[in-house]
């Protein structure tokens, strides 16, 4: 049979993710430090694995409902207010979804025609523009620059801008780079979005993970974007809750109505257990932020005096748990400067071009690893640098 002609075209032709290729180098040798993941070092809280203990210990092990649990959804609003002072609806503004990643599929999914344009930051995270072309929109990078500290300025999205135009992806605090958007920043960016009539989707699942007392502005909290955004976020970065495979999505309740359809018909409801320890998480959880928080901080300060003592420059990266250091003083492509560490020195890092054109010449370091790890991992990158 030939498969070929039966397969969506656009799903066919999709490149794997390059984040992956190194991280199942790493899997398959021995004496690896990988840095390479963006996965929490942390189990997560006992609380909260101790209250989806209690639910399965007590059999609560049914289907739970579409959007999901209603005191999951008002813990989650609550948190919102909170936290980040945007209010929402839990009734009717608020779905669970399964990570952060089911969300983003939603909201584009729900909002993208064939032949709208994305609008997509770069270096950023790897599923924005799969996705939209599966959806059938045309994706349209806009590449933010290191001299900036890789935050989007209002003029490079204007630049980008057509009359076909309707979504903006602003993924920030940023995965790679570690940039975060200043209040100043984002206010000239709702600017634009307004004058435009654009819909945000603002991916904030770093947005817990700040340091140096740059506080986390959600872009639904300006003044008129709340009914313009669709908020991400999710357990996995804030609560070390990775493999719990939870997420959500806030936004204005006709997005939200029209996401919810498609989660009902292709995953229905979000994992029971999951949910219950999530409503510790949200209810209970604030202090576990706090402490995580206060460790990344100390291995990123670690991490980025390593890398610019050893010659390879690196912006202090001021949310999420990356640095993204420049490579180019090796003469490597970040391919090659990622292939030839792993081999010689067995240290895994990712190369900037996984996540798009513009990150080539940079390398994502994840600090979401122990100080001796990741001490270790310096050292032998600064040997390998010194053989180079």
């Amino acid at each position: 049979m030939d498969y070929n002609t039966l397969l969506n075209p656009t799903a066919k032709n999709i490149k794997p993710s390059g984040i992956r290729k190194f991280f199942d180098i790493a899997n398959e040798m021995e004496d690896v430090i990988s840095l390479s993941v963006g996965e929490p070092d942390f189990h997560t809280p006992w609380h909260i694995r101790e209250a989806g203990i209690e639910s399965l210990e007590k059999g609560r092990t049914r289907y739970t409902p579409n959007r999901g649990f209603i005191r999951l959804r008002e813990s989650i609003a609550a948190f919102l207010q909170r936290h980040y002072h945007v209010q929402y609806a839990p009734e009717t503004d608020v779905l669970v979804t399964v990570g952060g990643s089911e969300a983003i599929d939603l909201c584009i999914r729900s909002i993208v025609s064939p032949g709208d344009e994305v609008l997509i930051p770069e270096p950023s995270f790897v599923c924005y523009v799969p996705i939209t072309q599966i959806a059938g929109g045309v994706p349209v990078i806009v590449e933010t620059k290191p001299e900036n500290g890789f935050r989007l300025t209002a003029q490079e999205l204007e630049e980008k801008i057509t009359d076909r135009t309707k979504l903006l992806v602003l993924p920030y605090p940023n995965n790679p780079t570690g940039a975060v958007m200043r209040k100043e920043d984002l206010e000239e960016i709702a600017g634009v979005v307004e004058r435009h009539n654009l819909i945000v989707l603002s991916d904030e699942i770093y947005a817990s993970l700040t340091y140096g007392g740059t506080p986390h502005v959600s872009f639904a909290s300006l003044p008129g974007m709340r009914e313009r955004t669709v908020l991400v976020n999710g357990f996995s970065k804030s609560h070390s809750m990775t493999g719990w495979r939870l997420g959500y999505a806030a936004g204005p309740a006709e997005i939200i109505g029209v996401m919810t359809k498609l989660h009902q018909f292709a995953i229905m409801s979000a994992p029971t257990t999951s949910q219950y320890a999530a409503i510790e998480a949200m209810e209970n959880g604030d202090e576990d932020i706090e402490y995580m928080r206060g460790q990344y901080d100390m291995r990123r300060r670690l991490i980025v005096d390593g890398l610019n003592q050893m010659g390879l420059t690196c912006f202090e990266p001021e949310g999420a748990f990356y640095v993204f250091p420049s490579i180019q003083s090796t003469g490597l492509s970040s391919q090659e400067f990622c292939e030839k560490l792993i081999y010689s020195h067995h240290v895994a890092v990712i190369p900037g071009d996984a996540f798009g054109a513009c990150g080539e010449g940079f390398v994502r370091i994840s600090y979401s690893y122990s100080i001796k790890h990741i001490t270790e991992a310096l050292e032998r990158m600064e040997a390998f640098l010194k053989e180079l």
